[in-house]
C-alpha cells in the first residue's frame, strides 16, 4: 500500500490523511453500497477524509448524515422520460452542478473519486477527471449505466458485480468484486427472536417481509393490499415496507391487524432480515446480494421498467439454479401473495432455496474495494 502523504494544500484533511468524495445516490442500491465502500475504507486508514455529494431532494441528504458522513447537495436532476417537457431544464441545471462540483472541490480537494451510479454522480467524475484526479467507480448492475459507461473511459478501476461487463467498460480497468452489502446485514449477528422482538411481533408465528426497494414498489404494494387477510388466515405475520408514496394507505390497511407491522421505510434493515422467514422483494442488485448474505427464500417480482429489463435477468439467473421464485410484475396482484403462502408451507422448497442462494452471498466485497482504492492513491 502506498505510504501515507499529507495534502497541505488541503485544510480538511487531517495529518497524514487522505481526502475521498464519493458522488452518486438516487436510490437505496446506490446510497448504501457507497456507505459499505467508505466504512471499509475508514476501518484499514481511519485518518480517511469523506465527502459524500449527491442530488437535493432525494435521499441520499438523509441516509448519509444518518450514517455519519458529510454530504453536499448538487442542484441536478435525472432525464424524464415520461414528461418530455420535464426536462426543459435540464441543460441549466448540468450546467450549474458543474460550478457546484467546482466550488466544492475548491474547499475539500480529494486525492481520490468513487462514483457509485445516479446522475449526480456525472458531474463530479466528469470535473474530477479533468483535474487528473483518480476516479474509480462501483456498477452493481449487470447491465452499466449510461453516465458509467462515459466515465468508465477515465476511471482507474471499474468495480463490478458481475461477469461480462467488458460490453460496457474496457476490460483491463474491470474487477469482479460483487456488490457491497452494508456490514450490519452482512456481519449480523442478530438472532430471529431479536429481530421479532424489533418489530414487537410473535415469535410463534412464520414472518414475511416484504420490501419493494427504497422508494417503494406499486405492484407489491397493491398486491399485499388487496390479499391483506390472506396473512392472518395462514397464521402469517408481515413487515411491510411500503416506500413513502404508499405509506399512508398501507397503515390504513394495517390498522389494527396485530399480524402486521407497516412503515415506509426500515432504517435497521438487518433487524428485518433477522426476523423474515421468507421475503418479497424487487430484484435489483442490491436487493439481491443483501438477501444473499441473509440467506432467505424470497419470491422476486422484478421491475419491469428497469434498464434493458435487467431486474428480470436478475431474478431468473435465480430461478434457473432454484435459488429464487419468480411472479412478473404485471401478474403480482392476483399471485403474488398466493406464491409467499404456498413457500411458506413447504419447508422443503424453503430449504432448497436457501441452500442455493446461500452460495451467492459475497461479504467481503466493500473490503476487497477499499483494499484496491487504498493501493491505487
Amino acid at each position: 500500500m502506498n505510504e501515507e502523504k499529507n495534502d497541505s494544500n488541503n485544510p480538511d484533511l487531517p495529518l497524514g490523511g487522505r481526502g475521498i468524495i464519493i458522488a452518486g445516490g438516487g436510490t437505496g442500491g446506490h446510497i448504501f453500497p457507497a456507505i459499505a465502500i467508505a466504512n471499509a475504507i475508514k476501518k484499514l486508514q481511519p485518518q480517511t477524509a469523506f465527502l459524500f455529494i449527491g442530488a437535493k431532494g432525494k435521499m441520499e441528504m438523509e441516509k448519509v448524515p444518518q450514517a455519519g458522513f458529510e454530504i453536499k447537495g448538487l442542484d441536478i436532476a435525472g432525464f424524464n422520460r415520461s414528461s418530455l417537457i420535464k426536462n426543459i431544464g435540464l441543460p441549466y441545471k448540468l450546467v450549474k452542478s458543474f460550478f457546484q462540483v467546482r466550488q466544492i472541490f475548491n474547499s475539500f480537494h480529494p486525492t481520490a473519486v468513487i462514483g457509485v451510479g445516479g446522475y449526480s454522480s456525472y458531474p463530479v467524475l466528469r470535473y474530477a477527471q479533468s483535474k487528473k484526479i483518480k476516479t474509480f467507480i462501483h456498477e452493481s448492475n449487470s447491465f452499466a449505466g449510461k453516465s458509467n459507461i462515459l466515465l468508465g473511459k477515465k476511471a482507474i478501476r471499474i468495480f463490478t458485480a458481475s461477469d461480462g461487463m467488458e460490453k460496457f467498460f474496457p476490460g483491463n480497468k474491470i474487477m469482479q468484486t460483487g456488490n457491497p452489502v452494508r456490514a450490519a446485514i452482512s456481519h449480523s449477528t442478530l438472532t430471529r427472536a431479536e429481530g421479532i422482538s424489533y418489530f414487537g411481533l410473535d415469535p410463534q408465528k412464520k414472518t414475511i417481509l416484504s420490501i419493494g426497494g427504497s422508494l417503494g414498489a406499486k405492484s407489491i404494494n397493491e398486491a399485499i393490499d388487496k390479499h391483506i387477510d390472506e396473512f392472518e388466515k395462514n397464521d402469517l405475520q408481515l413487515i411491510w415496507q411500503t416506500g413513502k408514496p404508499y405509506a399512508e394507505k398501507g397503515k390504513e390497511r394495517a390498522e389494527g391487524k396485530s399480524n402486521i407491522w407497516v412503515n415506509d421505510f426500515i432504517t435497521q434493515m438487518e433487524y428485518a432480515y433477522a426476523a423474515a422467514d421468507l421475503i418479497i422483494s424487487r430484484s435489483g442488485a442490491m436487493a439481491i446480494a443483501e438477501i444473499c448474505v441473509s440467506k432467505k427464500p424470497a419470491v422476486f417480482v422484478p421491475f419491469p421498467f428497469a434498464a434493458e429489463d435487467h431486474q428480470t435477468a436478475n431474478a431468473q439467473s435465480l430461478v434457473n439454479i432454484n435459488a429464487g421464485i419468480m411472479v412478473k410484475d404485471n401478474e403480482a396482484l392476483d399471485k403474488l401473495v398466493t406464491a409467499i403462502v404456498s413457500l411458506s408451507r413447504s419447508e422443503n422448497k424453503q430449504h432448497e432455496l436457501i441452500t442455493n442462494i446461500s452460495k451467492l452471498g459475497i461479504t467481503n466485497a466493500d473490503e476487497i474495494i477499499a483494499k484496491e482504492i487504498l493501493n491505487c492513491i
